[in-house]
């Protein structure tokens, strides 16, 4: 049996729900496949090409030997040998021998970030359920009622498939009225809600070493630290007194200052900080760096101004990627706490024990 993972926009925790799902269907004695036959950034292993997600999700439910590669990438290289008529693959057609799921298995399949991406090779959303034949479990970021357009929208395209939907990242101050309004509203439309996820901040972080990577960074200090999470950033452009109390107030964090802004700097690592991001490639004076060796907190010396290492930082939190074990822990937590594991065996035809043939 396939099912398609679908998602209503970018980086809305679909690579998530698929890892959360195949373990814990692993861990309930059913054998799970995977797939991702369009990706973004590629990654070879053992003369397959995989999407990055795709290959960490495949690897982690150890199924790196039968699953296949990646069919097409959407990069900026094979959208225009498709415009230019040099890429005339059907790939939709190649969809057939390209997944094999055998009796008593079911295959995940996860699409593209959006519903329509895809299209210009045969792959987005509709057209994998046309081609497949197959049921949607959509992931939708759950920020306000726009995502019941969405939902209703992508209805009217791939009809009764569209079975169950996981609303995800929905803020503490609109969890409540989620449960009351939205999500009787849209099971009403025949569209079972299978979880409601709060906000996370684990899911959300990333590591120190991201940062660096992201911002190409020199790291000063504490590079054997640069698996430490971040939660939030902070930026300190204000006088000693009030940086402190101000950064009091979050906890795993980044704090982006000027090189020069040693009080700032120190300040920071009296409190709950992950690392410094110096910016304007001014090297901090050896005060702030002994310190924090001491505290071993990473910093970070980048050559962007302060608001273009803001925005940049701010897109990497936007698009937070699952790799640590701590986040993997935390979804099957969320999962194992929110998610009606009873309704979707029932809805699959599986029972506890053995798939239903």
């Amino acid at each position: 049996m396939n099912l398609i993972i679908g998602s209503n926009e970018s980086s809305s925790g679909k690579s998530a729900i698929v890892l959360g799902l195949g373990l814990h269907l692993q861990e309930h004695g059913f054998t799970v496949g995977y797939a991702k036959p369009i990706g973004t950034a590629a990654r070879v292993v053992d003369s397959k090409t995989f999407d990055e997600d795709s290959y960490f999700i495949t690897h982690r439910l150890d199924l790196t030997s039968s699953v296949p590669s990646t069919l097409v990438f959407s990069d900026k290289s094979t959208v225009r040998l498709r415009l230019l008529g040099q890429d005339t693959a059907n790939y939709c057609a190649q969809l057939e021998h390209y997944l094999v799921c055998e009796p008593g298995k079911l295959c995940l399949i996860e699409a593209a970030g959006t519903p329509q991406e895809g299209a210009i090779f045969g792959l987005s959303l509709p057209q994998l359920v046309q081609s497949l034949e197959a049921d949607v479990l959509l992931v939708c970021r759950c920020h306000d009622e726009s995502v019941l357009d969405q939902l209703l929208a992508l209805r009217t395209q791939i009809g009764s498939r569209l079975l169950g939907v996981v609303l995800n990242d929905i803020p503490e101050s609109y969890y409540s009225e989620v449960g009351e309004t939205l999500a009787p509203f849209i099971e009403k439309q025949g569209i079972a809600v299978l979880a409601m996820l709060p906000t996370d901040t684990v899911l959300r972080s990333i590591s120190v070493g991201e940062l660096a990577k992201a911002l190409s960074a020199d790291v000063l200090c504490c590079r054997d630290r640069l698996d430490l999470m971040v939660e939030s950033f902070d930026i300190g452009a204000m006088n000693a007194n009030s940086a402190l109390r101000y950064f009091r107030k979050s906890s795993n964090k980044a704090v982006i200052t000027g090189g020069d802004r040693t009080d700032i700097q120190l300040a920071a690592l009296e409190t709950s900080t992950s690392c410094l991001i110096l910016t304007g490639q001014l090297p901090p004076p050896a005060v702030t760096l002994a310190r924090a060796g001491e505290l071993e907190v990473p910093v970070l010396l980048v050559s962007h101004d302060t608001l273009s290492t803001v925005g940049i930082v701010e897109r990497l939190f936007g698009q937070a990627r699952l790799r640590e074990p701590e986040k993997v822990r935390r979804v099957q937590q969320l999962l194992a706490y929110h998610f009606d594991f009873e309704r979707f065996y029932n809805w699959l035809g599986f029972d506890r024990g053995t798939p239903v043939s």
